[in-house]
């Protein structure tokens, strides 16, 4: 096995295992949690208040520092054409922002708790609930950004086939799901009802999980 093969699949193997870890939120189908998966933030699942707070928290910190890892050595060793360049540049900012998701988590639920909500409206929670929104965002932005990039690499510049072909079909579910999800939340801040805020989060989380999973199969077999 060569070089280039052993370096594609420690690369695959980094991001399928971020994958992984991003998709534990489905676990709270076992879990019993609480909180409704149709109207609550993933992120409510790792809020401190929460009983399985810890548990989800540290896989979120996992997925993060996984990804983050793949990405750098991706920027480092890899591909350093513009869209390939830039689809790694947002991974590892997704990476990043994940991680800092994880350590600065939402104080409660707000979705969940009317005395949270109104807390969190009236500015009283600690700061690392409101810089959560800021961290999440970001992660959004890199994740979209990644997804985007890689994609128009693969049909670019003709490699990693399993990506070129289903890789625009998921990338525009994705930022369908994100607008949705943007939607619910500008709703529920207005006082306007969730709009099954948590259903359309979820979808978009499946959906970046899911990506991650064909681009860890793409870079692991590389051009075949």
């Amino acid at each position: 096995m060569s070089a280039t093969e052993r370096g594609g699949r420690l690369l695959g193997a980094l991001l399928a295992l971020g994958a992984a870890a991003y998709s534990a939120w489905a676990l709270e189908i076992l879990l019993p949690t609480g909180l409704d998966p149709l109207q609550a933030y993933v992120s409510e699942l790792a809020a401190t208040d929460q009983p399985y707070g810890a548990f989800f928290r540290t896989t979120d910190l996992v997925a993060g520092a996984l990804v983050l890892t793949a990405a750098l050595y991706a920027l480092r060793t890899g591909d350093r054409r513009p869209w390939a360049a830039a689809g790694w540049a947002g991974l590892a900012l997704f990476g990043a922002a994940t991680v800092a998701d994880a350590r600065l988590p939402l104080a409660c639920a707000p979705t969940a708790d009317p005395a949270c909500a109104a807390r969190e409206a009236a500015g009283l929670l600690p700061a690392a609930h409101t810089v959560h929104a800021v961290t999440s965002g970001v992660a959004v932005a890199g994740a979209l950004l990644g997804i985007v990039a890689l994609t128009l690499a693969a049909r670019r510049y003709r490699r990693w086939p399993a990506l070129a072909r289903t890789g625009p079909l998921l990338a525009g579910c994705a930022l369908a799901a994100t607008a949705w999800t943007l939607t619910a939340v500008a709703a529920f801040q207005s006082g306007h009802g969730t709009w099954s805020l948590g259903a359309g989060q979820r979808l978009q989380v499946l959906l970046v999980a899911g990506w991650l999973a064909v681009l860890a199969a793409s870079v692991a077999r590389g051009r075949r």
